[in-house]
């Protein structure tokens, strides 16, 4: 699951709500509706990754681009690898630079699911309805068990004659064949009618009833769900430049229906182009399939009914497809660093976009939650900071630091559903004494990502000490899973080992840590950030941390690579789903073309970062402050 870190301001895009021919019933115009457009997701500044992510809003006179800023400009602000804990290499080939994510068609990510397979999105059709299987004919014996008296009060009672709302037919031989035998008859002969068994006096009476008062008979329900049919459509999802929480949203706008009718297995990174499955309860595959026809960079096919949910961390796993543009190796050098990849892999760190872009990494944050200090929660989420935000969070910000009045600042922010907005609303309805209150009304994935940025940067720090003290052999103290569980390695278990076999533990109160001077590292870290290793349980449950343990070194599987040529930098270098559906045909390279990429492929498992594959491979620091740096000194 590559990058599967919610956003921390999941919101809409400001797509329009429904189809042009939904609203009006007028033609569709003729702005087409782009998946894949010619710029395949080049803008100015590559590589920024939050562009669209607000609705845009209109600048003001004296606001021309945030001071003058560029985007690389405000970047000098943001995190670098070593800010995190991120350090250390595991490959001996030499490092060589690359630009990655320069346009988001470079970065591919195909879901594989639970069995196994790479999720594609290869059919738009809509699966034919299934005849409904009629149902067999009740035997004469069973329809033969009602008195033509309760017939007739029965009749009466289907067509909203009978003022007692009800028939109660007394069972004579109380059995539950002769039960079900009156069941049975009822709702055969009479339709519309439900039916109940009640106990009176010990005597039991079959009462039958209208489920649905009387709309049920003047107007059927138009939208009847087909007993044979799965209750939720599953269907591939192809996205471009969006995350799966965003997506998620704007299908919900466009459907009109509350996001948590939706499933899926993993979140994807918005700066890609990605293919996951996606199930929903009761929805058809044609109101999904007309979705295509309004929504720009999405995709909805291979939809099929089933009668269960997704459930995320079901997926086995990804498949990327990767290129990196402009790279300075030699071939000799791509050659070694991919093999190395291959055989050897790469530190499994957490990846920067587990911490935030802001200068005010959310590792802070969580660490102050676990400190239980509200107020500098507050300030770190809500101070003024350098770095790139659009200007009504900057004017936010200055109005908090101003006057402290919560409904002050709520009303610089245009878009309320952003961190910042949800923290003040929150302020507004339960005071400023009232803190945790008020932050509870960030969406709970999003209060916990923070806790876990911090317990991911203890991880990384912990991990780049281990290898720095050991490098790939296994250890005398060093921990292993076995069954799930955490085991403690001797020294001479140690001996039949290797890195490979090695966990790691973030921090919590169930687990254990390694026995050697790294294990002890932990300790440290926590006690000089003021937290008390042996008591990680929190006086709000929702924050109290069980730790988990997790691999130091992951090799990847399917990794195969080439080094192309080309000549435009604006040309996609990748053959999509969308592009093989609608027969495109696929890039072309020139052997003698200007500029040199690698294009790689490779499949990770679940919550393991692609960039800290790449990171391995380019030996060089992937966050976006180094990749703008690196892409502005290409472009300039």
């Amino acid at each position: 699951m590559e990058e599967t870190e919610p956003a921390l301001v999941p919101v809409q895009g400001g797509e329009k709500r429904v189809c042009p021919e939904e609203e009006k019933g007028e033609a569709v115009p003729s702005k087409k509706p782009r998946v894949n457009d010619n710029n395949g997701g080049k803008s100015k500044h590559p590589v920024k990754d939050d562009e669209d992510e607000e609705e845009e809003m209109p600048k003001d006179d004296d606001e021309e681009e945030e001071d003058g800023e560029t985007f690389a400009d405000m970047m000098k602000h943001g995190l670098t690898e070593l800010d995190v804990g991120i350090l250390k290499f595991i490959s001996e080939h030499k490092g060589f630079s690359g630009i990655l994510k320069e346009r988001y068609s470079d970065f591919v990510v195909h879901e594989i699911n639970r069995e196994g397979k790479t999720v594609q999105l290869d059919d738009l059709s809509i699966p034919p309805e299934e005849e409904e299987a009629p149902e067999p004919e009740p035997a004469a014996d069973d329809l033969d068990v009602l008195t033509e008296e309760q017939k007739k009060e029965l009749g009466e009672l289907q067509l909203f004659k009978n003022k007692e709302g009800d028939v109660s037919i007394e069972v004579v031989d109380d059995t539950k064949e002769k039960r079900t035998q009156i069941h049975k008859a009822i709702k055969t002969q009479f339709p519309g009618l439900e039916t109940k068994t009640e106990e009176r006096d010990t005597h039991k009476f079959i009462v039958a009833y209208h489920a649905a008062g009387k709309k049920a008979l003047a107007a059927p329900r138009k939208h009847s769900w087909p007993k044979n049919r799965g209750a939720f459509c599953h269907f591939v999802l192809y996205k471009e430049n969006k995350d799966t929480m965003d997506s998620i949203n704007v299908l919900s706008k466009f459907l009109r229906l509350r996001p948590n009718v939706f499933s899926y297995m993993g979140t994807k990174d918005k700066r890609a182009i990605t293919v996951q499955e996606i199930a929903v309860l009761r929805i058809t595959a044609e109101r999904l399939s007309h979705l295509n026809k309004c929504l720009n960079n999405f995709k909805l096919g291979n939809f099929c009914y089933k009668n269960h949910p997704l459930k995320l961390g079901e997926l086995q796993g990804n498949h990327f497809t990767v290129v990196l543009r402009n790279i300075s190796g030699s071939q000799e050098q791509v050659e070694q660093a991919l093999k190395s990849l291959k055989e050897t892999g790469f530190i499994n760190y957490y990846g920067m976009q587990r911490f935030g872009t802001t200068a005010v990494p959310t590792y802070q944050v969580g660490k102050a939650i676990l400190r239980n200090d509200w107020s500098e929660v507050v300030d770190l989420i809500l101070k003024p900071r350098p770095g790139a935000e659009k200007g009504y969070l900057v004017r936010c910000r200055e109005e908090w630091a101003k006057s402290q009045d919560p409904e002050a600042a709520l009303k610089k922010l245009p878009v309320k559903r952003c961190v910042e907005g949800q923290l003040l609303r929150g302020l507004c309805m339960y005071g400023k004494k009232n803190v945790i209150t008020a932050f509870g009304l960030i969406p709970r994935n999003n209060r916990l990502m923070y806790i876990h940025s911090y317990q991911s940067v203890v991880w990384n720090t912990m991990v780049s000490r281990r290898i720095e003290a050991f490098g790939l052999n296994a250890v005398e103290g060093d921990l292993v899973l076995k069954g799930g569980t955490a085991h403690m390695l001797s020294a001479e278990e140690a001996k039949g080992l290797s890195i490979h076999d090695i966990v790691m533990p973030l921090p919590g109160y169930d687990v254990i840590y390694p026995s050697h001077h790294v294990g002890k590292g932990y300790r440290e870290m926590l006690t000089a950030d003021g937290l008390d290793i042996d008591t990680m349980r929190h006086k709000v449950k929702d924050y109290s941390l069980a730790g988990a343990y997790r691999r130091v070194v992951i090799r990847p599987s399917d990794v195969s690579w080439e080094v192309i040529q080309y000549d435009d930098p604006r040309v996609s270098l990748v053959h999509t789903d969308v592009e093989k559906l609608e027969d495109k045909p696929g890039p072309v390279f020139n052997t003698e073309g200007k500029y040199r990429a690698l294009r790689m492929e490779f499949s990770l498992p679940p919550s393991t970062y692609a960039t800290m594959a790449i990171r391995e491979v380019l030996k060089m620091d992937t966050s976006i402050k180094n990749q703008t740096q690196l892409n502005t000194t290409w472009f300039n």
